[in-house]
């Protein structure tokens, strides 16, 4: 059985891993479906319906924002959007997180000390005022939130992983490897890497909820994502300015946000319990 499939197997004993990521996949799918399906389109306006309540028999069942557009459509739309920066930074911090951390772990010595003494110097470092520069100075896109966020998580990520590459470089088959003449790079990828499968896994599910934050929050504050383009966190946002007249602008996305951090978490937290379980049995 591959390494994947006894996490999934794993996963599925799991009743909180279950049923939190069955509401992601949920939200997940009336993001993509809903839009399609919906009357409604992302971008249209209608003076005539601003600030309408939550109604299935007008067509909004969200309701309408301040410049009549359906919020439904708009809130799907901030959803994948969400999930999309949230996924795309997770991947950037994972690929730059296993990289550093295996090879500071594995080659050990100096090199670990100054790579390690770097993290430590980054985290120091106030980043969120750093990536709330990097956005004011250039350009404001996509692409740069996922580079940005991205370079906020790896460092934890580094830290497990190092962590675990110290005892995995005492085992028999990585030294065998050293001993038969096998290369340290091919040694952390072919043999380091796929035995750090399990508990990086764990540890990406409990920095999405992170890298959700952090995007809501730069959103919130009008550094993030930008008009046109929507996410939670700009929802929240525009919620908050009408939130005496129209609460359901507020309401609606913030607890769809306040649900999918709580997922996450839970099935972080449901993974992380049962690698535990695991190692003590």
């Amino acid at each position: 059985m591959s390494a994947v499939a006894r996490i999934w197997a794993r996963m599925r004993t799991s009743k909180t891993v279950v049923a939190s990521g069955g509401i992601l996949f949920a939200i997940a799918l009336v993001s993509i479906i809903g839009p399609w399906i919906s009357p409604n389109e992302y971008l249209t306006t209608n003076f005539d319906n601003i600030l309408r309540a939550p109604t299935a028999s007008a067509g909004h069942v969200f309701g309408t924002d301040d410049l009549g557009r359906d919020l439904f459509v708009r809130t799907m739309m901030g959803v994948q959007v969400t999930f999309v920066v949230a996924i795309v930074a997770s991947v950037v911090s994972l690929l730059i997180g296993v990289l550093y951390g295996a090879t500071a772990g594995f080659i050990g010595g100096r090199v670990d000390a100054v790579m390690m003494r770097l993290v430590d110097t980054l985290y120091a470092t106030p980043f969120i005022f750093f990536v709330i520069l990097l956005l004011v100075v250039f350009e404001r896109n996509l692409l740069l939130m996922f580079v940005a966020i991205g370079a906020i998580n790896w460092l934890d990520m580094a830290r497990i992983v190092r962590g675990q590459t110290l005892s995995l470089r005492e085992r028999e088959f990585v030294q065998a490897a050293q001993l038969i003449g096998v290369s340290t790079p091919r040694i952390i990828f072919r043999h380091i890497a796929p035995n750090l499968v399990g508990i990086v896994i764990v540890y990406v599910t409990l920095t999405i909820p992170q890298a959700i934050l952090i995007e809501s929050f730069l959103s919130f504050l009008g550094l993030g994502v930008q008009e046109p383009q929507t996410s939670l966190g700009k929802l929240v946002n525009d919620g908050t300015k009408q939130m005496e007249g129209a609460s359901w602008m507020l309401l609606i996305p913030g607890v769809l946000l306040a649900a999918i951090l709580l997922c996450f978490n839970f099935v972080g937290d449901g993974m992380r319990d049962l690698f535990d379980s695991r190692r003590s049995q």
